[in-house]
């Protein structure tokens, strides 16, 4: 079977683009014929300059997008890998009318944690084109709720991490090295991450904390690390997913504060390197990290309460051990290996998904 996958790819880091290549190459070692169409295709060399000037830089980029939907032709599969608002309209949008004018299976693979307020708000732009999709699926029940509160049937799998690619290393002996790999976003709110460190340093004059990722909060979140006026932070900036690993076995505590959220990468991958996770518990975080089971959830935007949470795991590190021991396991439900028949029944429309029973996968539920 051929799969042709409508994703970023990894020069556009982020959670999509690292799901994108993680479901390839499982796909790859189960024999399927796979092809990635970029949605953001590689700039000629004579317009990359225009990769500075955002207007110009989406006209372009959907010039060259565009026609590369043609492949799609040669697919028996479009899995449509989408997020939401502007990137739904540009890319996932036009793929979906590519897949339907050539005949194909389409699947739309939906991440983003802001899911409520892009179906809610985006009318004619969103659900004309959603009851064109053969299947939707999302990798939470978060989401799932979200969609069948709107009409829609989903299945729900979960989203990869490739836990042989973490060295899980039990921290006997914690360190107060505090680790944030969140994209350097608004939802993230790395500025309350930073925020927590300064209260822990104050306890901890050996504090570190290590902010990887990069983003539109890049300037305000230096500014911040400055009037702070601690030392120990350090910004590495965008880490290629082959860095990662030792990002993670060089730290000893995982810190998360995104107010809009749903199933971080990051955070598995945190899982898997046996690192103890404080994180708030928006999106499908409030499964993924269980509070005083699987990690430490705190309140969004306190960090008072994060600070907290961290010198507790410092004073506490047997505790802090048993709840990364019992994280490392919850990571291993969401390898290739769980997931990888759940893929191949959607491709091939064998099985329902579970919600809105009585529509068809795609459609919305009937008005009542």
């Amino acid at each position: 079977m051929k799969i042709a996958v409508v994703a970023p790819d990894l020069t556009m880091l982020g959670g999509n683009a690292v799901q994108a290549q993680a479901l390839m190459d499982g796909l790859g070692s189960e024999g399927y014929e796979v092809a990635l169409v970029p949605i953001n295709p590689t700039f000629p060399p004579a317009l990359r300059r225009l990769r500075r000037r955002r207007g110009l830089r989406t006209v372009v980029n959907q010039a060259l997008y565009l026609p590369g939907l043609l492949r799609l032709r040669r697919a028996d599969v479009a899995h449509i890998v989408s997020a939401r608002g502007l990137s739904f309209v540009l890319a996932s949008l036009p793929a979906i009318l590519a897949a339907r004018s050539f005949g194909k299976r389409a699947v739309l693979h939906y991440h983003h944690g802001a899911a409520e307020d892009h179906l809610a708000r985006w009318g004619p732009l969103v659900h004309p084109w959603l009851r064109l999709v053969d299947e939707i699926v999302v990798p939470s029940e978060f989401l799932r709720a979200i969609f069948a509160r709107h009409g829609y049937r989903t299945r729900v799998i979960r989203n990869i991490v490739d836990t042989s690619r973490f060295r899980y290393r039990e921290r006997r002996i914690l360190r107060p090295r505090l680790l944030s790999t969140r994209n350097l976003e608004l939802y993230y709110r790395v500025d309350y991450t930073l925020e927590a460190f300064a209260r822990v340093k104050a306890r901890y004059p050996d504090a570190t904390l290590t902010v990887g990722g990069f983003g539109s909060e890049e300037g305000r979140l230096r500014r911040l690390a400055v009037s702070l006026a601690v030392e120990g932070i350090r910004f590495i900036g965008r880490v290629e997913p082959e860095a990662m690993p030792r990002c993670y076995d060089d730290a000893d505590i995982f810190l998360n504060s995104s107010v809009i959220d749903n199933q971080p990468v990051s955070v598995l991958e945190a899982f898997a390197a046996g690192l103890p996770v404080v994180s708030t518990g928006v999106g499908d975080l409030a499964a993924l990290v269980r509070d005083r089971e699987t990690g430490l959830r705190v309140p969004t935007r306190d960090p008072g309460a994060m600070a907290d949470a961290v010198v507790m795991l410092l004073e506490h590190p047997d505790f802090a051990a048993a709840l990364a021991r019992r994280a490392r396991q919850e990571a291993e439900r969401y390898t290739w290996a769980r997931v990888r028949h759940e893929w191949a029944a959607v491709y091939s429309g064998r099985g329902g998904a579970p919600q809105a029973a009585g529509t068809e996968p795609g459609t919305r539920a009937p008005a009542v």
